[in-house]
Formats: C-alpha cells, structure tokens, sequence
C-alpha cells in the first residue's frame, strides 16, 4: 500500500517536472516570432533538429536547406531543441563576430557548458575566456613554419612507409579511409608525441586500436547530443564521451612520457615539449596536460584521413584531374631526385588547389559555432526589421556548409573543381565564404600542420599510383545520416592500380 502511493506521488512529480519543462519549450520557442526574425516553424521539444536525429537527413543538408530559403536576410533563426540560435548569412556580419568584435564571441558552445569529460572538457577546442586564450598561446609554437619544416621529414618517411607497404600488399580494392587512418595515426605519434610507430606494419597497435575507439563518429554523435541536452544526466552517471579505457591509455602513455623526459633530461620539438615548458606557469592540472594532448591526436587522426579520403576519391573520379596532377608531381621529383622538399610540397600550387577544393566541398564541420559573452546588437536581418539584441550565453551559427555550396561564390558548387582555386581562377573567392578550418582567433590552431600532412600523403600516393573507382565506389559520395559533419555512407573504396609509367621518368 505504502509502496503504491510512493509511486503515485513520484509518477506525480514527474509529470509535473516534465510539464514545466514543456511550458518552458513552448515559450522558447516563440523568440524568434517576438522579435521579428525569419525562421522555420519548430516542432514541440524537438525545434527543428528532428529530421537529423531521426537520421532522415545529415546535419550538413538541414544547414543547407535553410541557408537556401532565407536568401534576402543577413540572418535568420534555428531552434535547437528548445535553445534558439542566430544563423548568419551575411559576409560583413561573419567578419564582425569571427574578428572585429571577437571579444564578444569568444566561446565555443557546441557541447553546452563546460563537460565533466576528463578528455573533452578540458581541451582546448572546449576551453573558454583566458584559460583558452593562455593555452593556445602555449601551444601555437608548435606550429610554426621552422617548426612545420623540423616535422616534414618524420612526415614524409610516414608516407614513403605507407606507400612502400601498399606496394607489397596483394588486395587493391582498399577502403580508403580505415587505410588512411593507419598513416594519421603515426604522423600524429610522431610529430605530437615522439613515438616512432608503423601502424602499417603493425595494424594492431594500442594506439590505432584505441584511436578507432575513441574516434567512433557514430556514438559519439549520440553521446554529444545526450551531453548537450542532458548535461546533468551525464554527469550524475558519469557517462564520458571517451571510454574510460581510452582515457587510463594516453593518460599512462603521456605522464610516463612526461616523467621519462624529465628524469633522462630529453628535449624533442614537439607539441608535448610545450606543455612540459609551462613548468607551472599556467598551473596545469594533469587532466589538463592530458586533455591538450589527445584532442590534437582526435583531430589530426580522424579529420585528417576522411579529408584525404574525400581527396582521393575526387581523384579518382576525376581521371583529368589526377593525371594533371602526376605529371606535375612527376616534374617535381625530376627537379629533386626523387627527394622534394618542404618548400616544394607546401608550395605546390596545383596541389594546395586540390586540397582546398576538396575542403570547401566536403568542410570539416558544416557549421562554426560561437557563443555571445558580451552585449552585441546586430543590424536588422531584412530592410523592415528592426536591430536585434543578442544577450550573453546565446548561439550563433556560422553556415559553412552553405557559403561553400553557394553558387554566388563558387559558380558550379557540386562540381569538383581545383581550378577555381588556382591565381587564374574564375571564382567569387572570399575569405569569409572559405571556412573550413574556422575563422579569426579561434580557428584550428593546427590547419598548416593538417595542410601539410594532406599534401605530403597525396604527393608520395599519386607519385606510386593511379586512383581508380570500382565496383564498390559510391558516385557521387553520399554523407552518412548517422554522424555529424560529413562522412561517406558506405566508405570510401576504390582500386589502386601501381604505376608502371612515370610521364617524365
């Protein structure tokens, strides 16, 4: 008896906990109606993010789609569940937020406040205000052109070693992404941490087993959405977004690292050398240490690789392209005996052409996000509007997807086209409509590092190979409606055919 009216009252409790919540969705989500701003009419609980958790579309179409229907506003409105965001499709209102005025957008807010996640919480894509100010600062040597020239070699021996090892493998049908993953994993190794590894050779390795792990784009997606909206939940289960297993790895690796440097006196010009230079200056906790070091491993294994992918896969898709591209390569390694340079590689312009063509039609992210911290009053969004406020703790969204998919900026957009990037080129160019590595302050800290690994992959692979589709290549490449950002439905396969004939050797 007792026990019946205990569950009365909590059954009770909960409706009217969830019918307050519901009161407060329903109001939200009449903000962008109060102060005059176009958007899409949103559905209860859910504003107008249903569609992508229903996996009927990736996140990238629903920008998109909405980039497309408010083409006469320099903003418009999304709901994000009950959260209401600013959408910005105005080239000089972009450059406002991301630069002139960054003091009054300084954070990230994808993940909500700031996560317990030991891992993700702390790093410093995460981080807010000073402490990411003086993190960053910590960490930008690392990336520095005479320290980007120290790492080419490390690079390139990744790529010659990978390619070499294809060579003597007998499948040619490759899923390119998981192969590509193997050479990130080392590079990243390498250059960030000091460990010299071949995951080639050895596929079965800690690192590349537990970095698959830890970069599962799928669940991820699921726990970032949880983790958002959810917070306290999370948090009250302790439920991370990388496995406990993951995280007692590169905790151990990293410390014992650390330790090991320390007691035997060994300097390396490496990201890990920077934090173990801060000698308390900042006052970083290990957690901190260690979340700095495996957010540059996140992203230098997995965005790196599906770019190259992606890349690949135009390449292959595009017989005119790829060939163009080998005969200039081929000149290179004539020019070099075989053995390019940095300057050679990072200023190879057909190449750096290929590349950020492939970033502006497969981006990273397919939208930018910051938070306001300070008072900022927009323009009116249409001529009979009136200014709008924006307060402290609301989202902007800065459409990615839909500035690289607009044809008044790239004429053709679904069209692969390297040509447009190239001095001669014909496209509307603009630095605010080029966002695939983020704008002003707060852009990736490692895009040249990315850029550079990119480059050096594909030089050594088109120098040894020809690219070419097969029966399990999907034309044109489809994005998943499982993650966020882009990545391939079903792969990315193709057949490597060895080249028999160099053009110029």
């Amino acid at each position: 008896m007792i026990f019946n009216i205990l569950m009365i009252i909590i059954i009770i409790c909960l409706l009217i906990i969830l019918g307050i919540k519901f009161l407060k969705i329903v109001k939200c989500h009449k903000f962008f109606k109060l102060h005059g701003i176009p958007h899409q009419s949103p559905l209860p609980i859910f504003g107008n993010i249903l569609p992508v958790l229903l996996r009927q579309i990736n996140v990238s179409d629903l920008i998109k789609n909405l980039y497309n229907k408010y083409p006469n506003t320099k903003y418009f409105g999304l709901y994000d569940f009950a959260n209401p965001g600013i959408v910005i499709r105005d080239i000089e209102l972009i450059k406002s937020i991301g630069i002139k005025n960054f003091e009054n957008f300084t954070d990230h807010g994808m993940f909500g406040e700031e996560p317990c996640d030991p891992l993700f919480g702390r790093n410093l894509f995460l981080l807010k205000g000073k402490k990411w100010h003086d993190i960053r600062c910590l960490l930008s040597p690392a990336f520095t052109s005479n320290k980007l020239k120290l790492m080419f070699k490390l690079i390139s021996q990744c790529a010659i070693n990978f390619t070499e090892i294809l060579t003597n493998e007998t499948n040619e049908l490759k899923e390119m992404k998981e192969t590509f993953d193997k050479y990130t994993n080392d590079v990243i190794l390498n250059c960030a941490f000091g460990i010299n590894i071949n995951t080639m050779k050895d596929p079965n390795n800690d690192f590349y087993l537990l970095g698959k792990k830890a970069t599962n784009m799928e669940k991820l997606t699921i726990k970032i959405f949880l983790m958002r909206e959810f917070p306290y939940l999370m948090n009250l289960f302790n439920i991370n977004l990388v496995d406990p297993c993951v995280y007692k790895f590169f905790k151990n690796i990293i410390m014992s690292t650390i330790k090991k440097r320390e007691i035997m006196g060994i300097i390396k010009n490496d990201m890990l050398q920077l934090i173990m230079n801060d000698r308390g200056k900042l006052n970083l906790t290990e957690d901190e240490k260690i979340a700095q070091g495996f957010v540059f491993y996140f992203g230098g294994f997995d965005a790196t690789s599906t770019i190259i992918s992606c890349a690949s896969h135009e390449l292959a898709v595009n017989v005119n392209i790829q060939r163009k591209l080998q005969e200039k390569i081929d000149l290179i390694l004539c020019e070099f005996n075989g053995d390019p340079t940095y300057d050679a590689i990072s200023e190879f312009e057909y190449l750096d052409a290929i590349v950020n063509e492939t970033l502006r039609k497969y981006p990273i992210l397919p939208v930018l996000d910051r938070v306001c911290t300070k008072e900022f009053e927009f323009p009116p969004t249409t001529s009979d509007a009136k200014p709008f406020l924006v307060q402290p703790g609301m989202t902007i969204w800065i459409p990615v997807i839909g500035y690289h998919y607009d044809p008044i900026y790239y004429e053709e957009p679904e069209k692969f086209n390297p040509e447009r990037f190239l001095k001669n080129g014909t496209a509307n160019i603009k630095s605010m409509t080029f966002l695939s590595f983020g704008i002003g302050p707060r852009q990736c800290i490692g895009s040249r590092f990315a850029l550079l690994k990119i480059k050096i992959m594909l030089f050594h692979l088109l120098s040894k190979y020809n690219l070419k589709v097969c029966s399990k290549t999907n034309v044109p490449l489809k994005s998943s409606k499982k993650t966020l950002g882009f990545f391939a439905d079903n792969g990315y396969w193709m057949e490597l055919e060895r080249r028999k004939k160099k053009f110029l050797l």
